[in-house]
């Protein structure tokens, strides 16, 4: 008698399933889930065939079946704050680009650099039970520093090394550099140029861009030439329009700056841009400098002097911190965590 062929069953949502691909692939449901989640343990000859199979019948994984037979979900959440702002897409693209071939997806959260919005962001990635979590910033609620706390899942925060105020004794696992100490060495650099009347333009006014302001008030302060007139911060975020507007706000108020620290690129390239328009030779009668070394702050007319941060690299680290923890049973040591400083540089170019 001849077997009738077997008819492919199908899932609720009409798509086919794994007992599907391991009758079209010749081997059990068991070796068709082992070729999918851990290729090293089958044989290529198999592993072939499963893949063939799966594209052949349009196979998509369960996830709710895979985070039930091994309780994990496989995903990760990634709070940031903006998915405009350069310096999160690169940090985002190094948590990607090592997450993915470890079979690990991102879910990302967006919180528009606010601490209330974080939290509600945190509690609502958290309900679909992530295996770990990539923070940018330690500027927390008390509410999301309990919810880090109650979680047996690892943390990992970004671009800061010590949280501030009441929370900066809390063990963190983090990767970053320092924000206070990359705004020191702009402003020694720029007294050391011999610029006596320095000045400060910020915006956005986050955690992070404070710190680097009161690295520069240092150094400024130890070269004796600090002047806190000489400050222009707004709480905008940061553009190279809004760079244009206050360096034409900034000389109004104190015509005599002789330079002045733009605490991100895009407002130093809008600084430059609208020196160019109104005739103000730059370094000769200003001198420039940015933040984070954009796309372009290295083709700017002159070349803008600024601070290289590592945040692809910080990406990459976090990942693989974070990656260590979900797969390493091992209870957590959270009272030794690690953290990770990636350091900073300072790209002297024509502007100063």
């Amino acid at each position: 008698m001849t077997a009738t062929p077997r008819k492919p069953r199908s899932s609720r949502s009409g798509r086919a399933t794994m007992a599907d691909v391991a009758a079209a692939a010749g081997v059990s449901a068991m070796t068709v889930s082992r070729a999918l989640r851990r290729p090293d343990t089958v044989s290529e000859e198999v592993r072939a065939r499963v893949e063939e199979a799966s594209c052949r019948l349009g196979f998509v994984p369960s996830r709710v079946a895979s985070a039930l037979a091994s309780a994990r979900t496989m995903t990760v959440a990634v709070l940031i704050p903006s998915l405009t702002n350069a310096v999160f897409i690169d940090l985002l693209a190094g948590v990607q680009e090592t997450l993915s071939p470890q079979g690990y997806q991102p879910l990302i959260g967006i919180t528009g650099y606010g601490p209330e919005a974080e939290e509600r962001v945190l509690r609502t990635q958290l309900a679909h039970d992530p295996d770990g979590v990539i923070l940018s910033g330690l500027d927390h609620t008390p509410g999301t520093w309990d919810l880090l706390r109650s979680l047996t899942i690892p943390v990992v925060h970004t671009m800061d090394l010590t949280a501030e105020g009441e929370h900066s004794d809390c063990p963190v696992q983090t990767v970053g550099f320092s924000q206070f100490d990359a705004g020191y060495a702009v402003g020694a650099h720029l007294a050391a140029r011999g610029r006596r009347r320095i000045g400060l333009i910020a915006g956005q006014l986050d955690p992070r861009t404070r710190q680097r302001c009161d690295g520069w008030r240092q150094a400024l302060r130890d070269a004796g030439r600090h002047d806190p007139a000489l400050e222009l911060m707004v709480p905008d975020a940061t553009s190279v329009a809004l760079g244009a507007e206050l360096l034409e706000r900034a000389l109004a108020t104190h015509p005599d700056t002789d330079a002045l620290f733009l605490c991100n690129d895009d407002l130093a390239q809008g600084a430059l841009f609208q020196c160019a328009r109104l005739g103000i030779p730059v370094p000769g009668r200003l001198a420039v400098a940015g933040f984070n070394d954009l796309a372009g702050a290295a083709w700017t007319v002159p070349p803008l002097t600024t601070v290289a941060t590592p945040r692809r690299a910080i990406g990459v680290e976090a990942a693989r911190l974070l990656i260590a923890g979900m797969t390493d049973r091992a209870p957590k040591d959270r009272e030794n965590p690690h953290r990770v400083d990636l350091g900073f540089r300072l790209m002297v170019r024509e502007t100063t």
